[in-house]
């Protein structure tokens, strides 16, 4: 029975961590609000500046990493019994020249903690990791929703019975060194 009911965890988890790399996929948006197309995307390196440099040819700029930010958002503020949280990744570019950027599930984090109760991380049960590295064009933005099951997990996914109950519940996104703010919800 425990053994049926890791793998349903790790079925669900997997799912979660393959939708959350494919919805990066196509989604440069602008920073305050999201597009309907999909602009193209071109995740050619840029080419580096060169110690000799012809006539026609000219330095790219470099990309300011620091201007880089992390930010965490959840579809609603409360969500009744049954109902479960989407949270948010969005990743933007407040620098002035495209920004490469590995926006794959080998970067980034879904935390969510109650107080110092650690609750849940999308890492916990992540079967394998990609990396998937996206140009992100001055002021502009990528985002990724991950669906919470409203599961408890722990480092190396062992099983958890115990499940999340109502209150105060905090979102942490990361992607690498990057830790966004903290958005707080409640479970009803």
């Amino acid at each position: 029975m425990v053994f049926i009911g890791l793998l349903v965890v790790l079925g669900l988890l997997t799912a979660g961590v393959v939708a959350i790399a494919s919805s990066f996929v196509g989604k440069n948006e602008p920073a305050a609000q999201p597009s309907t197309s999909p602009q193209p995307q071109d995740s050619t390196p840029a080419p580096g500046a060169s110690g000799t440099a012809g006539p026609s040819a000219k330095a790219t700029p470099v990309c300011d990493l620091n201007l880089v930010t992390v930010a965490a958002s959840t579809d609603a503020g409360s969500y009744a019994a049954g109902k479960n949280p989407v949270l948010g990744l969005k990743v933007t570019n407040g620098g002035a020249t495209p920004c490469q950027v590995n926006v794959g599930t080998s970067q980034m984090d879904f935390q969510v903690t109650s107080g110092a109760d650690r609750i849940f991380s999308s890492r916990d049960c992540q079967a394998s990791s990609e990396d998937l590295v996206k140009t992100i064009l001055p002021g502009k933005s990528e985002t990724a929703n991950f669906v919470w099951q409203r599961n408890r997990t722990t480092e190396g996914c062992s099983v958890v019975n115990a499940k999340p109950g109502a209150g105060t519940y905090v979102f942490t996104a990361s992607l690498g060194n990057k830790v966004s703010p903290k958005a707080v919800f409640q479970l009803r």
